[in-house]
């Protein structure tokens, strides 16, 4: 029996791969069924009728009435009047023209320049303006040609009470001999006290003197005098300092 069965299960195991060989052969021939293409019935539209696009009645247009033309009236026969009789003429008289004398329009004077007069051609003055420095005074002098008048502020310098004030000015015109009652200066001083403004107006009149004269070579006169009526003095006064009363001296010391 165990024989009979082990043949058995050999005959089924042969039979197996053929039959498995079998089966890709035959699902080869066994093609798939077509499948047919149905043709799909055309949808139907579902789009609402359109409305019918109703004609627009136009407007009556009335034509314009024409302007109605002048009708001309029939000719009708005029009837023969009888001739009118000419009228008597009479003469005119001629109106003589009115002669009217006008009188001549009178001339407006015509407006003369006064003449000018032609007189002596007018003198050209020579003036001359110089500048003199003293310590804190300034003096500017004016010189131009005249008769010998030294005017300080205004002032004649003889009416200056002072007599050394007064010879400390006027010492450049002591100089230049006769020349000096040719010409008249005018100085106007500013700033320090009487001395400085004394020093800066002689300097200043030296200096106008000097370029009045320029022929007289009244510089290095001058130099040879007195250095101080041309070079203007640079010295200024020493400021003050403390535990003193002026710029050098000390306040005194007390031991008892």
């Amino acid at each position: 029996m165990a024989e009979e069965k082990k043949a058995e299960d050999k005959k089924k195991a042969a039979q197996r791969p053929k039959a498995m060989k079998a089966a890709p052969k035959e699902a080869a021939h066994k093609e798939a069924p077509r499948v047919e293409a149905v043709k799909e019935a055309p949808k139907a539209e579902h789009h609402a009728p359109k409305a019918e696009a109703k004609p627009v009645p136009k407007a009556e247009t009335h034509p314009r009435p024409e302007a109605a033309k002048p009708v001309a009236a029939p000719h009708r026969p005029e009837a023969h009047a009888a001739p009118k009789p000419p009228a008597p003429s009479v003469p005119v008289p001629k109106m003589e023209k009115a002669v009217v004398a006008v009188a001549p329009k009178a001339k407006a004077p015509a407006h003369k320049e006064p003449k000018k007069k032609k007189g002596a051609p007018k003198k050209v003055t020579r003036a001359f303006v110089a500048r003199g420095k003293r310590k804190e005074s300034v003096a500017r002098a004016s010189i131009k040609a005249g008769k010998g008048t030294v005017r300080m502020n205004t002032l004649n310098i003889s009416a200056i009470n002072n007599p050394y004030i007064r010879e400390i000015i006027r010492e450049p015109l002591r100089y230049i001999g006769p020349e000096a009652n040719n010409v008249d200066i005018s100085v106007n001083v500013e700033g320090g006290g009487v001395m400085g403004q004394a020093q800066a107006a002689r300097t200043a009149i030296a200096h106008a003197l000097m370029l009045y004269f320029d022929q007289m070579n009244l510089r290095e006169k001058f130099l040879s005098i007195d250095r101080s009526m041309v070079i203007e003095d640079t010295r200024r006064v020493e400021t003050k300092k403390f535990r003193g009363p002026k710029a050098r001296a000390r306040f005194q010391k007390s031991y008892r």
